[in-house]
């Protein structure tokens, strides 16, 4: 039954509706994308390899240990070359068979496996493991074509090695494995520094059948796929009976669900895939069984075209979150190897306008399509199932989608040194990040979706793609295991029953005879969109309190209020981080009533912080423009609550940096002839923010940057920060004034040693390099297409909200919390407040996110408001836990 399923499937998608396009514009978007796959390629090896991943901010290479920690995303990171052995089968289906071969001479002589390192079981699994098998896969053809006689099957050797490192993970009563395993020393014992773990999640478990079977049947040693069969035994024990779902979190021991919410997005999202993809490869139609029963419930609960929305695995008719993450974009791939696709197209439309709104799909965004974790890391997934459309329509309208992707990024994260992520998609700001799997699926989907079938080297047909985008062929389905696999008892109900079975995906030749029928689903899907872009609502203004100090007033430079803290038993306590904490000990205050007062103030402290919290500005971006960045390289820069405002100006303010002397601005500057006319660089610290711009403001200078003076700190690992004003009028301060990390500020500030000239850009969020140079030819990679998307209305330079990097990176800043204490010193409420080293007061609550601000908001109270939010970021927090 498998090759009938597979034939029928590529015949159908093998009908061309139109030809829109070219076939030389074709081949020109295909040579554009080898053009950016080497520059991202060739950097890594350049200025990062043997390191994991490429650094491209600071074109350096990622090694664990020696950068700072970004918590679970580094458990990818083992120091196994992490990025050349994920991208090895693209070399190959690139047609780049020299570097293919260079690859993985370099693979088998320099990549360690036995490293002293604790490292994620699910992305050691689909990176490493599945390359090092894709890898193989494309050894053994070119090795039959001619090529590569030496090889002896070295890869596969290297894979069997690790398999084997991973399988002590297994050893659970459940069969669900650690989340984590020491690469040398497994999961037992102190010196593994883990196996203490009790949870994982639902595509972690699910995630290995793939990778363990076809190392099982490769080697004939049919331990591998028998743990992995286990484990997805065990999880479709575990499903609701009722609904059929399963949540996004289970504890590996008890089988309990610890997350009982159920989508197709982060934490869950590639058990379903791998589901359908276990019976493509292996012929088993129990899998095809399980999956067909889960998408049923799917399609019944969870998708609410266009919209994919997770809900309790319970009470499935209860929506779990008003917001959708990006891992959900290979849904509509995955649906069309199901052979479903009319939601496939309106799903992917509705991706589609999401990424026209902000350039790139957000890590998450609201059911009205805003901004709600405004991340991207150069995730794959809407390029992934743009491809398998193209594939099952062959409508050019994906292939216009695909020409958006590649302009996309090249115009935002394309940097001297490679790809950055984007840090905000509504700045256009950069993260020093590149992950692997930027090499290892964008670029295969992509060359896929613009190549003719004479472009590549091989017959994709003959592999099926793991969830990393690696290939295994299709003939391991009748490879030998060396036993048959184990027979799972079906309980009552579970038995085969051939109702549940679509053996066949339709012929779209006959599901879309009309070519226009496609966009008639497109259409309606568009305009739900677009008329989703709502204005937030009117701020309000602060409750006034009367205190004998108000909260509003407070600063913590001055003697005066100090003073008056001490009388009140508040104490301020300066913290290393440059924040300052204050505590109030009732018993400490010179009176009952200055107890009181004490309290009533810090009461205000605490909502004002929540009150600023809605009130809190967006990020800024310094765009550097000068050689050799030409405005590739986009900073994450914090506003300042006073003086110009970029959101308000349509060009943003260009200009040459120059440090300033005195370099933290606290005087009247030494060097004002310079300084007129550019953009002041200073350093954080000894004096009030708005003190430093009125110094480099009278000396002439048209902006300023402010640098912070905490060595190592950095918006990849710190909250974004705001400066406030001096407690004074501020309405003299007309020039813009922005803040950097030491991070940033050191990437710019080592652009004008090393150039002795740097020209950035200040703005709301970053300008396409075409805007910048005004129709002048651009220096670097000259780009092909419109700009379409640049000047349309985006609604994310507007949003209030949602940011969030990584999960240790709330967006709020916080740098003086108040702690309200009782006699015993017992906390009884927290929150959090701001100033620039306790020395200017404003206040953002320190919590991460804030709610968004809709039309009906004002009517909902800070509690209700603050209870959601907590909960969407604890959700999010597990989301990047379980999952990258």
């Amino acid at each position: 039954m498998l090759p009938a399923f597979l034939l029928l499937f590529f015949m159908g998608t093998s009908i061309r509706l139109s030809e829109a396009m070219s076939r030389d514009e074709k081949n020109k978007l295909r040579n554009q994308v080898l053009e950016m796959f080497d520059h991202a390629y060739q950097n890594y090896m350049d200025h990062a390899y043997p390191a994991d991943e490429l650094m491209p901010l600071t074109c350096r290479g990622r090694v664990r240990g020696l950068e700072p920690s970004r918590g679970d995303i580094d458990d990818a990171l083992g120091k196994f070359s992490l990025t050349l052995v994920d991208t090895l089968d693209t070399l190959a289906l690139l047609n780049k068979t020299v570097e293919f071969e260079e690859a993985v001479r370099r693979v088998v002589t320099d990549v360690r496996l036995d490293n002293d390192i604790v490292v994620s079981v699910f992305e050691t699994n689909i990176r490493v493991l599945g390359g090092l098998l894709g890898g193989h896969s494309m050894a053994v053809m070119l090795k039959e074509s001619g090529r590569m006689q030496w090889y002896q099957d070295e890869l596969l050797h290297m894979a069997k090695d690790l398999g084997l490192r991973l399988l002590p993970a297994f050893n659970t009563s459940s069969g669900l494995p650690y989340p984590r395993v020491n690469l040398r020393y497994g999961v037992r014992g102190p010196e593994t520094r883990t196996g203490t773990e009790t949870d994982t999640c639902t595509a972690c478990a699910g995630t290995i059948i793939l990778e363990f079977a076809a190392l099982s049947r490769f080697t004939g040693d049919p331990t591998f796929e028998a743990h992995a069969r286990r484990a997805l035994d065990f999880l479709w024990e575990k499903r609701q009976r009722n609904s059929n779902l399963v949540g996004t979190t289970i504890n590996i021991h008890s089988g309990e669900w610890v997350r009982r919410d159920s989508g197709v997005g982060a934490g869950i999202d590639s058990y379903y895939e791998y589901l359908m993809k276990a019976y493509i490869l292996l012929g088993d139609d129990q899998f095809l069984q399980r999956f067909n029963t889960h998408y049923a419930s799917i399609m019944k609960y969870i998708s609410q075209p266009p919209l994919l929305l997770d809900v309790h695995i319970h009470k499935p008719l209860l929506p779990a979150r008003t917001w959708m993450d990006s891992l959900l974009a290979f849904f509509p791939g995955l649906q069309v190897l199901k052979g479903d696709i009319r939601p496939a197209i309106e799903t992917h439309e509705m991706l589609y306008q999401v990424t026209k709104k902000h350039n790139f799909l957000p890590e998450a965004f609201t059911t009205d399509f805003r901004v709600h974790w405004a991340q991207h890391p150069l995730r794959p997934e809407f390029a992934e199932s743009t491809y398998f459309l193209y594939k099952a329509t062959r409508d050019p309208y994906y292939l216009e989608v695909g020409r958006t992707i590649l302009e996309n990024l090249n115009r935002f994260a394309r940097v001297p040194c490679g790809f950055a992520a984007m840090k905000d998609v509504r700045t256009g700001s950069h993260e020093d990040r590149m992950d692997s799997f930027f090499l290892a699926e964008m670029f295969k989907y992509l060359f896929l979706l613009f190549a003719e079938e004479e472009d590549l080297p091989f017959n994709v047909e003959d592999y099926v793609f793991t969830t990393e985008a690696h290939l295994l062929p299709l003939s391991l389905s009748t490879a030998s295991n060396s036993q048959a696999p184990p027979v799972v008892n079906n309980v009552a109900g579970d038995e085969l029953d051939d109702s549940n079975f679509e053996w066949t995906c339709p012929n779209t030749r006959l599901l879309f005879p009309d070519p226009a029928f496609p966009r008639n689903l497109r259409e309606p899907i568009r305009s739900a969109v677009d008329k989703s872009c709502l204005r937030p609502t009117t701020h309000r203004e602060p409750g006034m309190g009367r205190p004998p100090l108000r909260a509003q007033d407070f600063m913590a430079n001055n003697p005066e209020h100090l003073e008056l803290l001490r009388r009140m038993g508040v104490s301020l306590i300066h913290l290393k981080d440059g924040r300052v904490q204050l505590v109030q000990h009732a018993t400490q205050a010179v009176s009952a009533v200055a107890a009181e007062d004490g309290m009533r103030f810090m009461q205000e402290m605490m909502e004002l912080s929540s009150q600023q919290q809605k009130e809190q500005l967006p990020p800024r971006a310094v765009q550097i423009v000068s050689h050799p960045f030409f405005g590739r390289v986009v900073l994450t820069a914090g506003p300042a609550q006073f003086g110009m405002d970029l959101s308000k100006s349509s060009s943003g303010v260009r200009g040459y940096v120059t440090v300033a002397e005195p370099y933290n601005g606290c005087s009247e500057l030494s060097n004002g002839e310079i300084v007129a006319g550019r953009i002041a660089l200073l350093q954080r610290g000894q004096c009030m923010f708005a003190e430093k711009a009125r110094h480099i403001q009278k000396a002439g200078a048209i902006g300023g940057i402010v640098i912070d003076d905490n060595e190592g700190s950095s918006s990849d690992t710190a909250p974004l920060f705001q400066m406030a004003g001096d407690g004074r009028n501020t309405d003299d301060v007309t020039l813009p004034l922005l803040f950097l990390f030491h991070k940033e500020g050191n990437i710019l500030l080592e652009a004008l040693k090393e150039y002795r000239e740097a020209e950035v850009l200040l703005s709301d969020k970053a300008r396409d390099r075409e805007s910048i140079f005004k129709g002048k030819a651009l220096p670097g990679a000259l780009l092909d297409g419109s700009t379409d998307g640049a000047e349309e209305e985006d609604c994310s330079t507007e949003e209030k909200g949602h940011t969030s990097p990584t999960s240790s990176e709330p967006v709020d800043q916080s740098q003086v919390t108040t702690q309200e204490q009782t006699t015993d010193d017992s906390v009884v409420g927290q929150e959090q407040v701001q100033s620039e080293e306790g020395l200017g007061s404003y206040v953002p609550v320190d919590a991460g996110e804030e709610p968004a601000v809709d039309g009906d908001s004002n009517s909902q109270s800070v509690d209700s408001l603050m209870a959601d939010w907590q909960e969407d970021l604890e959700a999010f927090k597990q989301m990047e836990k379980d999952e990258l």
